[in-house]
């Protein structure tokens, strides 16, 4: 059972453009360093049980968040999505069976393996055909960096994403194999590439010494997804403009939603934060339109947010994005109070344990004290999330740097210098 909301109330005692503390705890030392004359530092330190904010220095300035834009992805899942993805939406004539993409990113998807739609569409006897016209977003997000289209972390966003968007390739006893194996002859070996990909077309690009396994994003189109399917399924899938009625019926995939949520703050999964917040808009309205999501969210679940974010994609991959600590504890804070502490825990990546922060912030005797979200951006990099200190509570933290010319181990070793002197005397 969730526990009860207790009010957002910070207990000011400075001014926030500045840094100040309660008392009880020494953190302004940690900022008073010339490492942080040439780079904007933003940290709000928060106690959940007292309703009190600890320290707080530039912590209602806006920053560039990366990926810690995630923590508010995972909030509009936890509150728009069931605990099952829905899969597909369908409804049946006398002799077609006419389906629609959800948003759900797992059809095919390389690590989930889930087969409730491909055998849901393996299963049916009528003509299939993929109505397209729920999607109303762009495929790339606002002021994603147009040089990113052919790496891995940034795939296309879709209604009806097959295989991850990505197509997969790898050597295998000398051979090039392709994931899937529709897209064999579009990949070409060479002994130099500029790019993965070309811009305008699925031509491929490999090294011939390849070694490592690549995933490379394929441009998309509801005649490509239905050629995807059709190669896949061994029968033929027809586009259509048709819209689905609104007695159309959902499909759950087999996958429970926290399984896709840990993903996506594990390994900071950029497609899966999109598709997240796709499903999310179709959650609350007729379209999949990331816009009407964050919207519902701020105004419906957030209206007394501190300072309102600039929030414009799921991943946080658009330098549009502009957050505060204050805020990004907010929610964390709602987080913590709405869902239980262990089930949250679990979806957060754990110090010196997993995901992106395994090789940071390892706790004692190999018990985490760290679950939190990183972000990074070309000289940006950030960390929010929960710490347990030592005697026993947990707090909320938000740390954000940008715009720094420091290597980016530097600043994290700063990071944990201060988060581990607060987990062992506070």
């Amino acid at each position: 059972m969730s526990r009860k909301i207790f009010p957002f109330l910070f207990t000011l005692v400075f001014t926030l453009s500045g840094c100040g503390a309660s008392k009880g705890i020494r953190v302004k030392k940690y900022f008073d360093d010339d490492f942080f004359d040439r780079q904007f530092t933003g940290f709000a330190l928060y106690d959940p049980g007292k309703d009190k904010m600890i320290y707080a220095c530039q912590a209602d300035k806006y920053f560039t968040p990366a990926s810690n834009t995630k923590i508010f992805t995972l909030y509009a899942g936890l509150q728009l999505l069931s605990d099952s993805v829905p899969a597909l939406h369908y409804s049946k004539t006398a002799d077609t069976l006419y389906i629609e993409g959800t948003g759900n990113p797992l059809f095919l998807h390389p690590y989930f393996k889930d087969r409730a739609v491909l055998d849901f569409l393996k299963e049916c006897e009528e003509p299939v055909a993929l109505s397209s016209g729920n999607f109303h977003d762009d495929r790339f997000g606002p002021g994603w960096s147009w040089g990113d289209y052919p790496y891995y972390y940034s795939p296309e966003r879709d209604a009806f994403p097959v295989y991850g968007n990505v197509v997969t390739v790898y050597k295998s006893r000398g051979k090039i194999k392709t994931v899937p194996e529709y897209f064999k002859d579009a990949v070409k070996v060479q002994a130099d590439i500029l790019r993965p990909r070309d811009l305008r077309r699925n031509i491929f690009h490999v090294p011939q010494n390849l070694r490592d396994t690549l995933e490379i994003p394929f441009i998309l189109s509801p005649e490509l997804t239905c050629q995807l399917l059709s190669d896949t399924l061994k029968k033929k899938i027809y586009t259509t403009q048709t819209a689905l009625p609104r007695t159309k019926k959902t499909l759950y995939s087999s996958i429970a939603s926290d399984s896709l949520y840990q993903r996506m703050m594990y390994v900071s999964d950029n497609f899966l934060a999109e598709q997240i917040l796709l499903m999310s808009a179709a959650a609350v309205s007729d379209s999949l339109d990331s816009k009407k999501a964050i919207d519902h969210i701020l105004e419906r679940f957030l209206p007394g947010i501190p300072q309102k974010p600039r929030w414009v994609d799921g991943s946080g991959l658009s330098r549009y994005n502009l957050f505060t600590p204050e805020s990004i504890v907010y929610v964390l804070n709602r987080l913590y109070h709405e869902q239980p502490k262990e089930r949250l825990f679990r979806i957060f990546a754990a110090g010196g344990q997993s995901g992106t922060l395994k090789g940071f912030y390892k706790g004692k005797n190999g018990i985490p004290y760290l679950y939190a979200k990183s972000g990074t951006l070309s000289n940006n990099h950030n960390l929010s999330g929960y710490l347990i200190t030592s005697s026993g509570n947990v707090l909320i933290f938000s740390y954000m740097n940008n715009h720094y010319m420091h290597p980016t181990g530097e600043v994290k070793k700063r990071m944990e210098t201060l988060l581990r002197h607060i987990r062992d005397h506070y």
